[in-house]
């Protein structure tokens, strides 16, 4: 079983949308890939970030929720987390679990922080794992501007030496049409 990870595409993170670089972009390619996954028979996964520690993206709050534009489904799952690994203190690898998900791939916000996490947690959970390399996002840096950032963490996630399972950085249309082929 397979499962799309869309991590913390919420409201306060992307205020204004141009704080993000290629907002709309990447919450178009995220559509298109959970509806695949959804006409799959896979899990959709949102991850939530509860910032009540930070006083930031409280539970029901307008920033906590999931931006508009994205397309949810009653059967997509919520998870909420209070770290940036999405699988710290939380009900993700237990779902996971009884799912038999054995293959990850992933999607959000931050590139730096919470992706990065979720990402080396899953690694080390021996998860096989895809990161979709045009379906993540993040906001200019102190030294860094966010393609950049975006660049190097494919790259990084790329090169990782992978525990007994696999990694590997697709484009969204790459990924699209390696599945369609295979079909």
């Amino acid at each position: 079983m397979k499962a799309l990870l869309i991590i913390d595409m919420q409201i306060g993170s992307f205020r204004p949308y141009t704080l993000r670089h290629d907002t709309l972009g990447v919450i178009d390619r995220i559509n298109t890939l959970s509806n695949y996954f959804r006409t799959n028979n896979d899990k959709v996964i949102f991850i939530q970030h509860d910032g009540t520690k930070e006083n930031s993206f409280l539970p029901d709050t307008e920033d906590w929720e999931v931006l508009p534009e994205l397309t949810k489904h009653s059967n997509d799952i919520i998870i909420s987390k209070t770290a940036n690994d999405a699988f710290y203190n939380t009900d993700l690898q237990a779902l996971l679990t009884k799912c038999s998900v054995t293959e990850l791939f992933v999607t959000g916000c931050a590139t730096d922080f919470c992706v990065d996490s979720t990402i080396k947690s899953a690694v080390s959970k021996d998860y096989h794992i895809t990161v979709i390399e045009d379906g993540h996002t993040t906001a200019d840096r102190p030294h860094l501007n966010a393609p950049t950032v975006i660049q190097y963490y494919n790259w990084l996630w790329a090169d990782m030496t992978p525990t007994s399972s696999k990694i590997q950085v697709i484009k969204t249309d790459d990924l699209l049409k390696a599945n369609v082929d295979k079909a």
